[in-house]
């Protein structure tokens, strides 16, 4: 596939087990550590989609839903929903299972905004994104606002590059 053919984007998954460290007094995961997973399965999602060096740029609207619980099974589905010159946004959902009886839940959903960047830190040119479907194409509605989000901020704040 050539630099500039439209790449579908691989759905990612990444699967733990919360461990009593990682919770709270309330014995239900800390945020910081979902919000880790979350970071980590964005980057991969990312990696395979672009193939080229990244870092997070900045991480977007993460609604904690419901608790998880210690014990729990745990899984983060990432995927890129929109894709810019140098960035990319990343929809991840967190799903939470009790190991023993099977229910599975949406507990937390986020958004990440990632670039690609060469080893001198100037941002690279990643690939256009070839959506699918009409769910790609409603995801892509949702990047797109977010980049929106994040533009309007960096102009706000005078870091717009």
């Amino acid at each position: 596939m050539s630099e500039h053919e439209a790449r579908p984007a691989p759905e990612i998954h990444v699967t733990d087990i919360v461990l009593p460290n990682q919770t709270n007094n309330f014995n239900t995961m800390f945020g910081g550590e979902v919000m880790a997973m979350m970071d980590k399965a964005a980057a991969i999602a990312a990696l395979r989609f672009c193939r080229q060096p990244l870092v997070t740029a900045s991480s977007e609207r993460i609604d904690f839903r419901t608790p998880i619980h210690a014990g729990e099974i745990i899984e983060a589905i990432a995927r890129v929903i929109y894709v810019g010159r140098t960035s990319m946004i990343v929809r991840v959902h967190i799903y939470a299972e009790h190991p023993l009886q099977g229910d599975r839940r949406v507990c937390t959903t986020g958004y990440f905004s990632m670039v690609s960047i060469a080893t001198q830190g100037q941002p690279l040119p990643v690939p256009r994104l070839a959506l699918e479907d009409a769910d790609a194409q409603a995801e892509w509605t949702i990047g797109e606002e977010i980049r929106q989000v994040i533009n309007l901020r960096r102009q706000r704040d005078g870091s717009a590059r």
